[in-house]
Order: C-alpha cells, then structure tokens, then sequence
C-alpha cells in the first residue's frame, strides 16, 4: 500500500502477520475484534494523531499490557503505537515524551471483556475528564495523560483481507484526493463503495445526516468513473420552480412556455456524457418528483419544451437527501439500483481530531491571521487545548461536519491566547455532555422491539444500529436479528 506508513523514518512496517499479540490472535482465529484507544491530541508529538493502542479482547485476564515511554518491557507485553488500515497495521516509533513514564499505564482485560486500567507512572491519568488511578474504559471513553496525550477508546474489528480501494492511499490521518478525512472502519469503508459505485454505470442515491458530506462523496464517485472527463454539474432540487421544474430540467424553446423566457439546454442536456448531482432531492415535493421518471427510464430520453421531437441525453444520475428513502415516491427511489448511506460522526468519533485539523488547516490557507495565531509554523500544526478536543469528542452531534466547523469557528472567535480554547462561549454552544453522547455497553439484551425500532431509524444500517443500542459488536446485532426474525432490508 501506498502512504507513508509510520511516525518516524525509523519505525519499523508491520503486517497483519507479524508476531505482535494482536498480530498473533489474528492469526489464530480469522477476524478479531480489539480494544482500540486512538490518540486524539499530542502535545509534545502531534504528528501521532490517528495512531492506536490496541488490545485484543479475547486476552486473558492475568495478562498485563503496559505503556509508556520508550521500548523497555522487563517481561511485560508492551503496547506500541499503530497505523492501523484496513488489511494491515503499522509499527509507529516508541512514544518520545519526557513527561510520560516508561511504565506509564498498565491495562487488564476483565472476564466481562471490559478494559481495567491502572495508572503507575507520573503523569496524571483522567478518564472523561476526571482525575483517577484506575477505572474500567468502555467504548466512547476519553483517556488523558493530563496535558500530554488524549486517547479515545472504541472497538474495532480486524482481519487481514484488505479493501478495494484504488491506490495511492492517502497520507496516514490527512485528506484523500477527493477531500474525505478519516482513519475509522466506516471511513475506509465508504471509500470502498465509492471505488464500487465508481466502476458502475447505474443511478446512486446517497443518504445520511446533514453534513455527512454526501457531495463531497458524489464529487468522489464521478472522478473515479469513466465520465470524469467532463464536469459533474450539481443542482439542490429543493430550489426548483414548481412550475419551472420542465425547463430547469429538459430545456425549452425561446419564449416558451412563457414570451420573453430565452432559450435554454436543460440540466439533462448539459449533463450528457457527464454525471448530474441533485442534491436535496427528498425535499421535491412527489408531484414533482414523477417529471423525472421518464428520462430515467427510457435511456435519457426527453423532450425540450416547445419543441415537437425527443432527445437523448447519455447521464449519470446522483441524488443526496437526509430524509428517510420513503420520503421519496417509490417508482423514483426504484430507479436508483444503488444507494450508499454515510456515517455521521457519532458513530465515528476517532475521526473528529482529524477533521478538526483539516478544517483549521483549511480555514488558515485563507486567514492568514487563524495561521499566526494558532497554528505552530514548524510543525503546520494547529494549537488545540486538550480540553476542547475532550469536549469535542464527547458531544452528540446532529449537523456533524457542519456543526462540528461551527465549535471550532467559536473556538477561534473567542480564545484569547496562542491555543483554540475551550472558552465558556463555545461550552454554551456545546451543552451538557448527556449519557448519550457516547456510546457506552449495556448491561443486558435488547429486545425484539428495541431492535426493530432502531433498525427502522438507521434505515437498517447494522454499524450505527448496534453503536447506538449499545451492544459489543456487529456479529452481536445479527445474532439478535436472526433470533427474532427480523428483516434487515
């Protein structure tokens, strides 16, 4: 794979199947699922941010995981940092910080495959926030070594089969070529389909929350296809005249329908040999929704208005909404064989330090004043306080990428010093953290109803469905479906 692969040039690549404990486990049994605390700030070593801790769950209780600074063990098995992609991980050097011991924490696995954490070292140790010597971690846990690392804890799973992803892959934690950020399972996932939907030629409907970036993916899929050659031309259906809908579309004659109206091609003209994007497309009343059906089902055939023949436009048709596929009329969503659903940042979490350096670095290309005052010009890095990034991670959000650029825009406004703060004014926007904003492990099953209910509200997507009720894992929400029957259409 293509990417440079680790912290430092003297770090040393790894696989899947090297001797590692995690490597080790892979190997014995196919995919694993692991403990995953993945760095969200660095103070002394920004450069981390992405990298891993991982512990396999099926460890045994009387084995001890340490970590720390440097390489020593004395017969522990020692925890390194990790780039961790899909098919393979990589070995980062050993952490560098003076200020983190080198026996600094020591992890157990409980029987309930709950991490039990110790802290022995000098620096401080916090668990959301709060300062402790040892606590148990769960996914959606924030782990500190007070002022010089912030961990996020989740799970993930692992095999060695990699992912079809054309390469080059993207520098480890920075933008891809199509301007997607993300290390998590779910990112590497929709760049997955977005190479499948590429290599195909039918209709693609995208859904997903607001600000989950569907045009950003739209953008992604035409480049990748064969008719990248021409622009993608994007619309918001939301904006279309009810009563000009035919012209925006098809195009119409000069002073037709109405005199003075000048003569235009149309959308799906313009679209030919190209991909049309209409974004929004749930907010297109059904009435309007049905002029697109002919075109879409008799191979880009249409008519201008005021002319007496057809045309033919050969186009690609995209479309995003952020309302339920049943809000589109269903002989409309039928003509989209593929649909692909985004993730928001609930559900992935351990990319929002990502994003919230690329937006800053994005927003200091054009502010040269965000550049002076809160970026390290060595480095290219963005001065974050901790606490706003523990903040960040813990919010429950609901415009996502939007809403996450809003926080750090009122971080910016309102910090005094050299670091983007945690100011009372962003805590305002933020709220109260609720239990949740997190996802955390539940104590029993969920039932039948339970299940169902949360199916229906994430249109069947299994990997938000079994984060947000709580269970361990994607293989536990399947064995709950095929237990109680239920359809996962």
């Amino acid at each position: 794979m293509s990417g440079d692969r680790t912290a430092h040039g003297d770090a040393e690549p790894s696989t899947l199947r090297d001797g590692s404990a995690l490597g080790s486990s892979i190997n014995r049994q196919g995919p694993l699922t692991a403990f995953a605390l993945v760095v969200a700030w660095s103070g002394s070593e920004p450069e981390r941010l992405g990298e891993s801790l991982m512990i396999p769950t099926d460890a045994d209780s009387d084995r001890r995981f340490v970590f720390g600074r440097g390489t020593v063990s004395n017969g522990d098995e020692r925890l390194q940092l990790l780039r961790v992609r899909p098919g393979r991980f990589d070995r980062s050097a050993p952490l560098n910080n003076p200020w983190v011991s080198r026996k600094q924490l020591v992890f157990r696995v409980e029987p309930t495959r709950e991490i039990r954490i110790q802290n022995i070292g000098r620096c401080k140790m916090q668990v959301n926030g709060a300062v402790t010597d040892g606590a148990v971690l769960r996914p959606g846990d924030v782990l500190g070594l007070k002022n010089q690392l912030l961990f996020y804890c989740t799970l993930r799973e692992f095999s060695s089969k990699s992912i079809a992803v054309p390469e080059p892959w993207p520098q480890f934690a920075d933008a891809d070529a199509d301007g997607i950020v993300g290390e998590s399972p779910e990112v590497w996932e929709v760049r997955a389909q977005i190479a499948f939907l590429a290599a195909r030629s039918g209709n693609v409907l995208l859904l997903g929350a607001s600000g989950t970036g569907k045009e950003l993916v739209a953008h992604a899929i035409h480049r990748l296809s064969a008719r990248h050659k021409k622009q993608m031309l994007s619309r918001n259906a939301a904006t279309f005249p009810e009563g000009l809908i035919d012209a925006e579309l098809f195009g119409n004659v000069k002073d037709y329908p109405n005199a003075g109206m000048p003569a235009r091609p149309g959308l799906i003209a313009a679209a030919d040999g190209s991909t049309l994007f209409l974004d929004e497309i749930g907010e297109l009343p059904s009435e309007l929704q049905a002029h697109l059906l002919r075109v879409l089902d008799s191979k880009g055939e249409y008519q201008r208005l005021g002319e007496a023949f057809t045309r033919t436009s050969d186009f690609r048709l995209m479309a995003a909404t952020n309302r339920p596929v049943e809000h589109l009329k269903s002989d409309l969503a039928a003509r989209f064989p593929f649909r692909l659903t985004l993730p928001d940042l609930n559900v992935r979490r351990e990319d929002v330090p990502l994003l919230a350096r690329h937006l800053l670095r994005r927003a200091a290309v054009k502010d040269t004043g965000i550049a002076r005052h809160f970026f390290d010009k060595e480095r290219g890095e963005p001065r974050i306080s901790p606490s706003l990034i523990e903040r960040l991670l813990r919010q429950r959000y609901t415009t996502h990428v939007r809403e996450l650029e809003t926080l750090l825009w009122q971080s910016v406004a309102t910090s005094s010093g050299h670091h983007l703060a945690l100011t009372d004014q962003v805590r305002e926007k933020l709220g109260a953290v609720s239990d949740a904003a997190v996802a955390q492990p539940r104590r029993g099953l969920p039932s039948s109803e339970e299940v169902r209910a949360a199916l229906e509200r994430n249109q069947g997507v299994q990997e938000r469905v079994w984060r947000e009720l709580g269970l361990r894992n994607r293989y536990v929400l399947k064995r709950l479906i095929k237990k109680f029957g239920l359809s996962n259409d």
